[in-house]
Parts: C-alpha cells; sequence; structure tokens
C-alpha cells in the first residue's frame, strides 16, 4: 500500500504556495500547476514539474489529489475536470462565486465516488474538534444561542487595490464565511438569516460592518457581529493563534450557550454550576483540554488519507455549499432588510 499521496497544487498564489509549504510536508509534491512565470520559477527551484494548465498536468500525470487554489469563479470547473478524470480534490473556499455554480458540483460529487473536499480548514483545528465533541456529548445541554465577534482593523494601505473598495469584497463575503461554517459545525443547519450592513467608519461603497441574527433549524439563536474598522482582539485570527502573521490575544470570540453549561471559544472555558441550573448558585469555569496541532497541515494530512481512499472526508463539497448559501443569504439581507428563509430554498440532490 502506498503510504504517502502524491498530490498536485492548482494556482501559485498566496494561498496556493501555503498549500505548497504543506504538501511538501505531509505528502510528494507532484506538480505546481499555474501559468505565471513566477510559478514556474518555483518549480524549478523545487525541483518539481510545472504545467501551466490543468488540463496539461491531466494529459501528462494521474496524481492522487488536487489542491485547488485558482480564484474563486474557477473552483467549480477545476473540481470537475478533476473529477473526471478520477483524480481527489481540495478547493480552497469559497467552494464556488455562487451558490448556484456550487450545486452544480454537489450533485456531480455526490454521483461520484471521487471525493471533493472543501479547503474550510477551521474545522481540522484541535480546539474546535475538542469543542464539537464536547457538545455532541451533551455537556452543554440543548443550545439555546450563539455569539460570534469578529472585530479587527485593516490598514490603510489594504483599500489601495481597486476591486478591495467595491461591494462584494466587505467582511461579508470575505471573512465571516470562515464564522458560518464553524457555528454550523457546532451548532447544525442555519435556517434563516437576517441582517444589516453599514458604511459609515469609511464611506467606500462596500460595507465595513454587519451585524447579523441567526436561526438555527434546532430553534437556536445566534448573532453575528463584524467589522474590518475595529481595534480590538475580539476576532479568530487575534484568539486562535492559527497562524503567527496575527499577534495573539488572550481573548475569545465565540461563545456557545446551553442549558446545563456555555462554552467559550477558542480558550475553551466550559462554564457550569454542577447542574443545578440557578443563577443564585456559584458558577465555576472548568479548562477543556486539546492536542496542539497546525489546522492546515492536519488538513493536508487529511486530505492525503482521502485521496488515498483510506478515510471519508470531513468537509465534503456540500458542507461548502452550505456555509455559501448562508454567506450569499446574509450579503442579500444586508441589502434588502429582510430575512432569508434558507430552509426553504435547500435543494436535496
Amino acid at each position: 500500500m502506498q503510504s504517502t499521496a502524491r498530490l498536485a497544487v492548482l494556482g501559485a498564489g498566496l494561498i496556493g504556495r501555503r498549500h505548497v509549504e504543506h504538501v511538501m510536508r505531509e505528502a510528494r509534491l507532484a506538480a505546481i500547476v499555474d501559468p505565471a512565470a513566477e510559478a514556474r520559477d518555483l518549480a524549478e527551484s523545487l525541483g518539481t514539474p510545472w504545467f501551466a494548465s490543468l488540463a496539461d498536468l491531466l494529459a501528462a500525470d494521474r496524481p492522487d489529489g488536487v489542491v485547488i487554489a485558482t480564484p474563486t469563479p474557477d473552483h467549480v470547473d477545476n473540481a470537475l475536470d478533476c473529477m473526471a478524470a478520477g483524480v481527489a480534490a481540495l478547493v480552497e473556499k469559497p467552494v464556488g462565486h455562487t451558490p448556484a455554480a456550487a450545486e452544480r458540483l454537489v450533485l456531480a460529487s455526490e454521483r461520484s465516488a471521487v471525493p471533493v473536499l472543501v479547503g474550510h480548514h477551521r474545522r481540522h483545528n484541535p480546539r474546535i474538534i475538542a469543542a464539537c465533541r464536547e457538545i455532541a456529548g451533551g455537556a452543554l445541554g440543548r443550545i439555546i444561542a450563539a455569539h460570534v465577534t469578529v472585530w479587527f482593523c485593516k490598514p490603510e494601505g489594504y483599500f489601495a487595490t481597486a476591486w478591495r473598495r467595491e461591494p462584494g469584497a466587505g467582511p461579508i463575503m470575505i471573512n465571516a464565511i470562515h464564522e458560518i461554517d464553524l457555528l454550523r459545525a457546532l451548532c447544525g443547519d442555519i435556517a434563516s438569516v437576517q441582517a444589516i450592513a453599514s458604511n459609515a467608519a469609511r464611506g467606500l461603497a462596500v460595507e465595513d460592518s454587519a451585524a447579523v441574527l441567526l436561526r438555527f433549524q434546532s430553534g437556536a439563536i445566534g448573532t453575528l457581529t463584524l467589522s474590518d474598522a475595529i481595534v480590538a482582539p475580539w476576532s479568530w485570527e487575534l484568539t486562535a493563534g492559527e497562524n503567527p502573521a496575527y499577534p495573539r490575544t488572550d481573548a475569545c470570540s465565540m461563545m456557545i450557550g446551553g442549558t446545563a453549561a456555555s462554552l467559550s471559544i477558542p480558550d475553551l472555558g466550559l462554564w457550569h454550576d454542577e447542574g443545578r441550573n440557578d443563577w443564585w448558585t456559584s458558577i465555576s469555569r472548568r479548562q477543556l483540554l486539546c492536542d496542539a496541532g497546525d489546522p492546515l497541515a492536519l488538513q493536508m494530512r487529511h486530505f492525503c488519507e482521502v485521496a488515498l481512499g483510506r478515510a471519508e472526508p470531513l468537509v465534503p463539497v456540500r458542507e461548502g455549499w452550505e456555509a455559501l448559501r448562508v454567506m450569499a443569504a446574509i450579503q442579500e439581507s444586508s441589502q434588502t432588510g429582510l430575512a432569508v428563509d434558507l430552509v426553504h430554498e435547500r435543494h436535496q440532490p
């Protein structure tokens, strides 16, 4: 049995290069695929084959898997081409540029034996795995509410690039999809959303802040506030310590509340009153323990196992599609001011 997967990376931009690093640590780098001269130079420096297109790669080789880190509008077609060649794919998020486009991939994937994963890497974070385990085991009782804070400050230079000042490039679509995916993993499917957005901080065409109300199918409710114009410690990037590029704080950015206990994340503080359920009773904090590990490395290790047929996808393409549907609904609601019902729009291939 083969011990190490052969993986190619499609797209050698900022995210693609990070994937190349992780492939080289966790697997065998079969090729870099990107028409840019910089990508060809990178492949040459690493002593790995270079191809200008996915079609060229698949005509010459059949790696065990392809990591797709191309621009979002290309994700679906790239993944479909991999499936047609019988090659597993790990698609960067968002899985597609629209829910309708991504649904094509869902339909094809669920009719095929070829696995397609979505790169919601936070699901591989040991802290999230521990939180999901506690919730599934009943430690919180029935989930009543959840809250997520996504407050950070993007520097002025970030907006020098024109597309970052335009609608669709704000924190709703760029940043919040990660939190929505985590809320779905922790609290279940989202039934409806209602949102408001504001551009008052910078006055650009794109929003800089938003607030979202969520109703889960379980009956639980949730709130999410996000802004890329607030100097604050309460965001996943600054609290989780996943990416060393961000200075870490000791704050938490997510709270899940239940009838038996509440959980703060990512610090994993479980707050309870020993089952008395009485606000006159002292409440205490128990620190949950979890393994250590880089979520991107763990995701790549998992992709190797899936590509070799040894594991089932932790985040299959349907999960990425569901998160994208919620994000599109939030964007729609922020423009209309109306609640969006996701249950009656859900399709079941």
